[in-house]
């Protein structure tokens, strides 16, 4: 995972970079032609210690009008998918690949993902979870550095590296695919199980 140089940092170490820094970084981004025509910038949020860190695609209506990830209908159902998890909103953190959302709820193009995806990567090493749950095919994809679909890869857990990668759907999809729910579902169950498995390491 290549490494953005952070101002007043040589050869940053994992979890030595804060968000805080990250988003200051970011600033008024204009890297991509998203800066010009969201409302807000959308960073991410939760706890910055968190185990688990979710990985979505990019801000909706919702999410550019209020500044932050998941707060409309995929973020009410992702609450209480979380439950199959075992964790609440508090414990976790959340991202998308894209920090802006494209106009009319768009799929983000690959310039636009290229031009985001160094914050992303510094905001994984900030937080440094154990676990990374990524929510449809463009997070999936950035993550495993692979170009197969969620649909393949989902229902099974990767090692890359220091995480443990889960892909599966994003909860938004399963509004209008009433049958990836129960997949979903499983796949977050995993996550729970590995969690279980593998208590946190005192620090």
């Amino acid at each position: 995972m290549s490494v953005m140089h952070i101002p007043g940092h040589d050869h940053q170490k994992p979890r030595e970079v804060t968000l805080e820094e990250i988003r200051d970084l970011m600033g008024n981004c204009q890297l991509c032609p998203l800066g010009a025509t969201r409302t807000n910038l959308v960073f991410g949020v939760g706890n910055p210690h968190a185990r688990v860190m979710f990985v979505g695609e990019g801000p909706g209506r919702n999410e550019d009008l209020q500044g932050e990830p998941f707060v409309g209908a995929a973020g009410h159902k992702l609450d209480a998918l979380l439950g199959c998890v075992g964790l609440t909103r508090d414990e976790i953190y959340i991202a998308n690949v894209v920090k802006c959302r494209p106009p009319g709820n768009r799929n983000p193009k690959p310039d636009e993902i290229e031009a985001c995806s160094p914050f992303l990567r510094e905001q994984i090493r900030s937080i440094w979870p154990d676990v990374i749950v990524c929510l449809g095919n463009f997070a999936s994809q950035f993550v495993l550095r692979t170009n197969a679909g969620v649909t393949s890869l989902r229902g099974q857990l990767y090692q890359t590296g220091h995480f443990v990668v889960c892909p599966t759907f994003h909860p938004a999809a399963c509004i209008y695919h009433s049958d990836w729910q129960p997949l979903l579902e499983a796949d977050l169950r995993m996550v729970g199980a590995w969690l279980a498995e593998h208590p946190a390491k005192e620090e």
